[in-house]
């Protein structure tokens, strides 16, 4: 289904072609003064200079052309040359009742799909997720979801950190704790136990009394160096011992991504890299575009253009050893040959965005991924606590995602049992919505790159621009329609049609619902999952003034009132559409 913009727009390029303009010039945008007009088209001013006119008389001979178009009650010419245009309310009801009755509310799915690799997540085994790995879960899932419900072939990566130092460390200090476990028997040929020797919450405590104990002992650092070194070259127990720490953290980080309602296609691991690095170095060296520094293997990344200094790309270290420029290339190496992707995009801390460009300079020099090919990073700004730093506990520590979720629904909980008259059951299930709700689009209402202040008690707010604030709105449609349905003895479906109406509160919700699938192509060529919320809070805004100077169900003129219900029936189904592709969903009742 065409989007209303687009039609608008292709009215205003006929017309400007049919007065001798360039059509180009018919581009229409929203109106910034919606108290004058709801559109506005700016085409004039712009032409004015190439064809020797005023924008005024340009705008007016293109105004004048449109005097008997059907889609506009108002279109005028205003000085210096803008082109005010206001809807005529039948073309805009009958544009709503083809979204309500159209697959997925009129948006298209893409005419030529592309295959998007989304790397995010992030998180490192053996230590739990925290505050820090929100962001990029929340904001690639919102991403993944967006891009899937136009059609493109979306893979999620986590791409979990599995392959560096803390694996020695952990593999160390099992050795300093447990020598007798098999695992360090170098003449131990047996199958070795299924069962891990550790529990998440034994490995989880490992990790840092290893990393703590390596700063002031030089000894077990060298240990722990060595371990990674046996772990890399394939040591039989070592590598065994890996599989333990994976599958148990992986287990773990599954059952905390799932209470963020976030998911994976695949959990692919930094070591799933090193096969393909040894093929990688070479094809780099024998094309010449290596060099020896200071006994390092680099490529160049600088270019003529730039202002300022670019390191190059490190590729192997003097000793050989690869880094995690290495790493990442060779993750491209294995995305392109597995997914021959279209546009790999990283969700990732706005800091390492100097470290993402030399990398994807390096993979498009070397062509170890096409040029066609988009790399994108997405960087994140930090969530911030109400005095401006990041957040922290109270003890001043980096708090768990999962008591971060926690005390979220707890906070919802209370504030339920306070004010609603339900069971401490019911609450409970409907807390935990309503607090995913609250943390989701408390930060997902914020630009990605921008940094926000986590504030739980205006995330959590019913009123103003929040999610809970969301669910209220749409546990209210709901509310209606089954009043409706109850009264009428009708169920509601979407052959009604949405009549022409003069309300204003009514037009403007209308005007609110006819954005969605444009607003769903921007959010989508921009990622920008804050642009939905944006939509869904003004659509909420919309039906919430509507639904204050009109009384549904009461109201006596049946045709009316079917319309309405029509209309607030297609409201529901694109907010909870909405919530969905930013990761959360509704109650039934709040």
């Amino acid at each position: 289904m065409k989007k209303i913009i687009d039609i608008i727009a292709e009215e205003l390029m006929q017309a400007f072609e049919a007065k001798g303009y360039d059509r180009n010039y018919g581009s229409v945008s929203l109106s910034n003064r919606p108290d004058l007009c709801q559109y506005q088209c700016n085409g004039a001013l712009t032409a004015a200079k190439l064809y020797k006119k005023a924008p005024i008389i340009i705008a007016n001979e293109v105004v004048e052309n449109l005097n008997s178009s059907k889609l506009f009650s108002k279109i005028e010419a205003i000085m210096p040359g803008f082109i005010n245009i206001t809807l005529d309310n039948s073309f805009l009801s009958d544009y709503l009742s083809q979204m309500s009755k159209a697959a997925q509310y009129g948006v298209e799915k893409a005419e030529n799909p592309t295959t998007i690799v989304i790397d995010y997540g992030g998180p490192n085994v053996a230590k739990p997720l925290h505050v820090g790995h929100l962001r990029s879960a929340i904001i690639g899932e919102s991403i993944k979801r967006t891009s899937r419900y136009l059609g493109h072939n979306v893979i999620g990566d986590v791409h979990l950190g599995d392959w560096g130092l803390q694996m020695g460390l952990i593999i160390a200090e099992l050795r300093k704790r447990k020598p007798e476990l098999c695992y360090f028997d170098d003449n131990f040929t047996g199958e070795y136990p299924l069962e891990a020797p550790f529990t998440i919450s034994e490995l989880e405590e490992i990790y840092p009394a290893a990393s703590e104990y390596s700063k002031s002992n030089p000894d077990f650092k060298e240990e722990a160096k060595n371990a990674t070194y046996q772990l890399q070259n394939g040591k039989r127990g070592y590598m065994a011992l890996w599989n333990h720490i994976l599958n148990v953290s992986i287990t773990d980080l599954k059952k905390n991504y799932e209470n963020l309602n976030v998911s994976f296609d695949l959990w692919k691991k930094e070591s799933d890299a090193q096969a393909f690095i040894p093929d990688m170095v070479a094809y780099l060296k024998d094309n010449n575009y290596t060099r020896i520094s200071e006994g390092a293997l680099v490529v160049d990344v600088k270019e003529e253009t730039d202002t300022k200094e670019y390191p190059p790309c490190m590729i192997l270290k003097s000793d050989g050893a690869s880094l995690y420029d290495t790493t990442d290339l060779a993750t491209m190496v294995e995305r392109m040959k597995l997914f021959n992707p279209d546009a790999i995009t990283y969700v990732v801390d706005k800091r390492q965005e100097l470290y993402f460009e030399r990398v994807f300079r390096c993979a498009k020099k070397t062509k170890l991924v096409g040029e066609d090919v988009k790399l994108t990073f997405l960087g994140f700004g930090t969530m911030n606590g109400k005095d401006g730093k990041p957040f922290k506990t109270r003890d001043g520590g980096v708090m768990r995602l999962e008591n971060l979720i926690q005390s979220i629904n707890d906070e919802v909980y209370k504030k339920m049992m306070e004010n609603r008259d339900m069971s401490e059951e019911e609450a409970k299930l409907i807390s935990k919505k309503v607090g995913l709700a609250a943390l989701k689009y408390g930060d997902l209402s914020n630009q990605a790159s921008k940094d926000y202040i986590f504030d739980v008690d205006r995330f959590i707010s019913f009123e103003g621009n929040t999610g809970p604030y969301i669910l209220y709105t749409i546990v209210r449609i709901k509310s209606i329609l089954n009043k409706y349905s109850e009264i009428s003895g009708t169920s509601i479906n979407n052959t009604e049609s949405i009549k022409t109406s003069t309300i204003a509160s009514e037009i403007a919700l209308m005007l609110e619902a006819s954005k969605f699938n444009d607003m769903i192509e921007h959010a989508f060529l921009e990622n920008a999952p804050h642009k939905i919320c944006q939509y869904i809070y003004d659509l909420a805004n919309a039906f919430n003034s509507f639904y204050h100077e009109n009384k549904i169900i009461a109201e006596d003129d049946k045709e009316k009132q079917q319309s309405w219900i029509a209309l607030i029936a297609l409201v529901q189904g694109i907010l909870e559409t909405c919530i969905d592709l930013l990761g959360f969903e509704a109650p039934d009742r709040m």
